[in-house]
């Protein structure tokens, strides 16, 4: 009986190893064949789908950051403002004024907006203001047509109508008349001619027209071109005497 009782106890314990053994080893396969939980790239993909959401989103709506916009400068503005409403060109202002000094010559022409001195000045017609000025800020000619002695004559001209609104003459002493005189004699090249040569480098619209002297002594036509495409103003400097040009600035103020 007890040797009986012995082995019965053996194979109990051989019984419950072996289960244990078989436990643990199904734990460990199970451990093995079960795949891990990719919590990260649940995480990247979300990340990743929603921010392709949003850039999708701001692209639909037009939220991107716009391009910032060109400004202008005050001489800019004040020349983009004004070029466009004078409907009377250059030369058709310097034949107007020319006609009201007998065997007259222009000597300065300059596009400008008319002060408020201008048009207080308005009356009744007189031989200085023969017609009515132009409202302030309107689109003017300025003109300077010198008589052949040399005296100046200063006439405005409405560059909407094309009409001469005042007329004086200018304040100078003998020597001055006489310089001017000179000049006149010495340019060979009309104003006309200049404003030819000055176009053919710099296309846009004349605001001015000016007969002087450079540092060097040199007589000069210097003509204003105005590019009604970013409303920079060139300055061509042409030889008075052959037509060549001898100075090219560009303002972009």
């Amino acid at each position: 009986m007890a040797v009986i009782c012995a082995l019965g106890s053996s194979v109990l314990l051989m019984t419950g190893c072996t289960n244990a053994d078989t436990t643990r080893s199904s734990v460990a396969e199970a451990a093995q064949t079960t795949p891990p939980t990719s919590t990260a790239s649940a995480t990247d993909t979300a990340s990743a789908t929603n921010t392709a959401s949003a850039t999708d989103t701001a692209s639909a709506t037009g939220t991107a950051s716009p391009s910032p916009s060109e400004t202008l400068t005050d001489d800019q503005s004040e020349r983009k403002a004004l070029v466009p409403k004078a409907k009377v060109t250059w030369d058709k202002a310097a034949d107007t004024a020319v006609k009201e000094v007998p065997e007259g010559k222009l000597v300065d022409l300059e596009l400008k907006p008319t002060s408020a001195e201008a048009t207080a000045s308005t009356g009744s017609p007189s031989p200085s203001m023969p017609n009515p000025a132009p409202s302030q800020g309107a689109p003017e000619w300025e003109a300077k047509v010198a008589a052949p002695d040399g005296t100046v004559h200063r006439i405005d001209v409405d560059a909407v109508s094309g009409k001469v609104f005042r007329t004086q003459v200018e304040d100078q002493d003998a020597d001055d008349k006489q310089q001017l005189a000179d000049r006149l004699k010495k340019a060979t090249q009309t104003p006309e001619q200049a404003v030819k040569v000055a176009t053919d480098k710099t296309k846009g619209t004349v605001t001015g027209v000016e007969l002087d002297e450079n540092d060097s002594r040199q007589l000069l036509w210097s003509v204003d071109v105005v590019s009604t495409d970013n409303w920079n103003k060139t300055t061509v400097d042409v030889d008075a005497t052959n037509g060549k040009i001898l100075r090219e600035d560009v303002d972009r103020d």
